[in-house]
C-alpha cells in the first residue's frame, strides 16, 4: 500500500487558528530524512514560514519494536518527550527551535502537533562540507551548548518525561543496559549475516570484556541521544539550532560522545568534549556500531523510500564489527 502524507488542506484549519482566517498556504513541503514523525514546512501568502510536527503511525517508518522499560532510547518519538525535552533545552540555555503551539488533544489533525519557528535550510553537516571555516564558529557554540548540557546532572537515568511523572525504571546499569541491547542487536542481525553469525561468540564476548572495564557510576548528564551534523540547523546569524530532540535523556555523556565522534569526524574536537572514561566510550562505540546493524537492517524492510542507503549504512557496519576482532599488529608481536 503505497504511503500518503498531508496536503495543504488538512492544515487550513491549524493556519487559521494560529495565523487569521485570511491567511492562505502557498506552498507545503514534506521534509524528508525524517524517519519516526512527519516534518512540514508551510509557507503562507504573506511570506511567514513555519515548520509543523506530525506525530502519528502514517508518518513513522519504523516496524514495532519490544519495549524495554528502562531502556531510554527504545519508543523515543512523541509529543509527550518533545515537550519535556524542550522545556529541559530551554532551561540550559540550548537553541532550539521556538515552540509556538502545541496541540495533544488532536484539535486540527487526527494526530499530535507542534508548530514551530522555522530556523532556516542550512544544516551543519552541508556548512561543514561547502565551508569549513564558516561553520567554525557554529560548532564552537554547539560545544558550550553540549558542555551545558553534559554538566546538567541528574540522579536518575531515563527519559524526562518519565523521571517527571516519578516513572524512570531504575533496574539495570547504564553500562548493563547498553550490553543487553548490542547483545539483542546481534541476535537480531547474526540470523540475517552469515558472517555475524559466525562471529556471534566473538563479539558476545568482546562485549563482556569491554563492559567488565567499566567501573560504576550514578550521576547522569542530558544527552540528545543520537546528535550529529544533520541535526543541527545554521541560521543566517551563525547561530547553531538543536533539532530532534524527543530522545532527550539522561545518561552517561560517554554515550553522546561515541555518537558524536562517528558523526563529527575530524571537525569532534571543535566541540571541545567535557572529561570522559575511555572503557565506556569504547564499551558504548562498538555498542553503537552494532546498533548501526541492526536499525537499518530493520528499517530496509519497510517502505522507507531510500532502503539501498540503509543497506549500505549496515554493511558499512558489519565491516566495523569485524574489524574490531582483529588483533593489531602490536598485539601479534
Amino acid at each position: 500500500m503505497k504511503r500518503t502524507f498531508l496536503q495543504a488542506d488538512e492544515f487550513r484549519d491549524l493556519v487559521a487558528d494560529q495565523f487569521g482566517g485570511d491567511r492562505r498556504i502557498v506552498t507545503l513541503d514534506r521534509l524528508t530524512g525524517g524517519t519516526k514523525k512527519g516534518v512540514y514546512r508551510l509557507r503562507l501568502d504573506d511570506r511567514t514560514q513555519m515548520i509543523v510536527y506530525v506525530w502519528a503511525a502514517g508518518e513513522n517508518y519504523w516496524p514495532p519494536s519490544p519495549t524495554v522499560p528502562d531502556d531510554p532510547f527504545t519508543d523515543a518519538s512523541g509529543a509527550e518527550l518533545f515537550a519535556a525535552n524542550h522545556a529541559a533545552l530551554a532551561a540550559v540555555d540550548v537553541r532550539i527551535p521556538r515552540l509556538l503551539m502545541l496541540d495533544r488533544d488532536r484539535r486540527y489533525l487526527d494526530a499530535d502537533v507542534a508548530l514551530l519557528e522555522d530556523a532556516g535550510r542550512v544544516k551543519l553537516e552541508a556548512l561543514l562540507e561547502r565551508d569549513p571555516a564558516a561553520a567554525a564558529r557554529p560548532l564552537s557554540a554547539l560545544g558550550d551548548a553540549l558542555r551545558r548540557m553534559h554538566t546538567t546532572l541528574g540522579a536518575n537515568y531515563g527519559k524526562l518525561a518519565a523521571i517527571e511523572r516519578g516513572a524512570a525504571n531504575q533496574s539495570r546499569r547504564t553500562e548493563d543496559i547498553i550490553v543487553d541491547r548490542a547483545l539483542s542487536h546481534l541476535q537480531a542481525t547474526a540470523v540475517r549475516d552469515s558472517r555475524l553469525a559466525e562471529a556471534h561468540d566473538r563479539i558476545t564476548a568482546h562485549v563482556r570484556q569491554l563492559r567488565d572495564a567499566v567501573t560504576e557510576r550514578r550521576t547522569y548528564g542530558l544527552v540528545h541521544g543520537e546528535l550529529g551534523p544533520d541535526h543541527v540547523l545554521v541560521t543566517p546569524d551563525g547561530e547553531p539550532v538543536m533539532i530532534d530532540i524527543e530522545g532527550l535523556t539522561y545518561f552517561d555523556v560517554e554515550w553522546e560522545h561515541a555518537w558524536l565522534r562517528m558523526r563529527f569526524g575530524d571537525a569532534y574536537p571543535l566541540l571541545r568534549p567535557v572529561d570522559l572514561d575511555p572503557h565506556r566510550l569504547e564499551l558504548y562505540r562498538y555498542a553503537q556500531v552494532l546498533s548501526l546493524i541492526e536499525g537499518p537492517l530493520r528499517i530496509a524492510d519497510t517502505d522507507f523510500p531510500n532502503r539501498q542507503w540503509m543497506l549500505d549504512l549496515a554493511e558499512w557496519n558489519i565491516n566495523k564489527a569485524l574489524a574490531a576482532l582483529r588483533p593489531t599488529t602490536s598485539s601479534r608481536l
